[in-house]
């Protein structure tokens, strides 16, 4: 296998991956809860909103997934990615790390993930390239990064409130 070929296989893994759990969010597909069940997921970790923090976060999922999957955009579709992946991380941080503990693990890996196709860029076997667009400059990889995790940051900031204290902690 050669270079493009890995990179459309880790676009493919990644994005469908980022795409699912948006799919999930907001239907009953992909063992998913409905718009009511990723609602109520939002409004149990804490963040205000409602229905429209539950299609607003699909919806960036679903889209940065499939552009990510596709090869365009890759900048953007990363800086995307790393944005609610960022959300993600934040809401599992207070567990540590380890993903068997309902930590950070998972969302750390596909912010790593993005960010280091944004420094790759998509590869041959993209739509990027089949659109002829030029190659992304340098300073986009940071740039993506950089405007993901402030973005993240934000959303978190603007709709997240503490928990009452006689808010029930959320069970593994």
């Amino acid at each position: 296998m050669d270079n493009d070929t890995g990179l459309l296989l880790l676009r493919l893994l990644v994005g469908l991956l980022i795409a699912a759990h948006g799919v999930q969010k907001v239907s009953f597909l992909l063992g998913g809860s409905g718009l009511a069940g990723g609602t109520e997921e939002f409004r149990h970790d804490g963040f205000r909103g409602g229905t429209l923090t539950a299609l607003t976060a699909g919806a960036g999922q679903i889209g940065s997934g499939l552009l990510l999957a596709a090869g365009a955009f890759t900048p953007l579709a990363a800086a995307g990615a790393i944005g609610v992946m960022t959300v993600a991380l934040t809401v599992k941080w207070p567990n540590g790390l380890w993903v068997q503990h309902d930590g950070y693990e998972y969302p750390l890996v596909l912010i790593g993930t993005a960010t280091t196709l944004a420094l790759t860029g998509p590869g041959r076997l993209s739509t990027d390239h089949a659109l002829n667009l030029p190659h992304w400059p340098a300073w986009s990889a940071p740039a993506a990064l950089a405007l993901g995790v402030a973005g993240g940051l934000a959303v978190r900031a603007l709709l997240h409130h503490p928990p009452s204290p006689q808010t029930p902690p959320r069970s593994p």
